[in-house]
């Protein structure tokens, strides 16, 4: 069985690999449709924070840092004053696009499972499509729970597992194993990362599984939305 900490690194190795084309495979992939699953993410938790004042907001495997931008755009909207901004990756490729597209950001190379940030200082802490590739994922939401304010709100958008094979679910399948693998090789010139993607779904849980691990950290569920046909799950939940 392979270690934990090689895996870890291997999976970071890879988005090193990827970095500079990362952003256009993914508007390529979703043909854009993830931004309004980044925009409704945003959007509910704003709606769901009891707070809007002195906000600092951190981003976990926060990538070339789309859901930075993201935050920022619908805080404006909704009238809510972010102090700060933090973006933690381990990989030191995606933060080198990211500072380059994000300059009101602090960046920080860290894993999410072991953060360099203090205790009870976030008041939105999210996770987009990252929280599937953390291996001690159990360690990485005990750690979101710690850096959060009493209050606070852990935002989760991920492609969950899906319980039902049905037709919708067969279209999606051959979707995310024939096409996708081939579509992301072809725009990334990486083929092997494309073809982790639908194999680490069919490895990770199903939304109600990972409900119970939030909640098995002491984080209380309020909000849970499926897009596009399951492939997409949005978990918003409360310290």
């Amino acid at each position: 069985m392979e270690d934990k900490g090689l895996k870890q690194e291997k999976i970071v190795s890879m988005f090193d690999e990827i970095a500079s084309t990362y952003d256009v495979t993914n508007r390529v992939l979703s043909m854009g449709i993830d931004k309004s699953w980044r925009k409704k993410g945003c959007d509910k938790t704003f709606e769901l924070l009891d707070r809007s004042e002195d906000l600092t907001v951190l981003d976990v495997a926060c990538g070339t840092g789309d859901m930075l931008q993201w935050w920022r755009d619908r805080g404006e909207a909704a009238g809510a004053e972010i102090k700060r901004f933090i973006g933690v990756d381990p990989s030191e490729g995606m933060l080198k696009v990211a500072k380059e597209k994000v300059d009101y950001a602090d960046f920080i190379v860290a894993k999410a499972q072991q953060m360099p940030i203090d205790e009870n200082s976030a008041d939105i802490l999210s996770i987009s499509y990252g929280i599937r590739n953390v291996v001690d994922r159990q360690e990485a939401i005990n750690e979101f729970y710690r850096v959060l304010k009493p209050g606070g709100m852990v935002v989760i958008l991920e492609f969950t597992k899906r319980e039902n094979r049905g037709l919708k679910g067969r279209v999606v399948d051959f979707y995310m194993h024939k096409i996708l693998p081939r579509l992301g090789g072809v725009v990334s010139r990486n083929y092997e990362a494309y073809r982790y993607l639908p194999d680490s779904i069919e490895d990770f849980l199903t939304t109600g599984m990972l409900q119970e691990e939030l909640e098995s950290a002491g984080f209380r569920m309020q909000y849970t939305e499926s897009f596009s046909m399951g492939i997409s799950t949005l978990l918003i939940a409360r310290k």
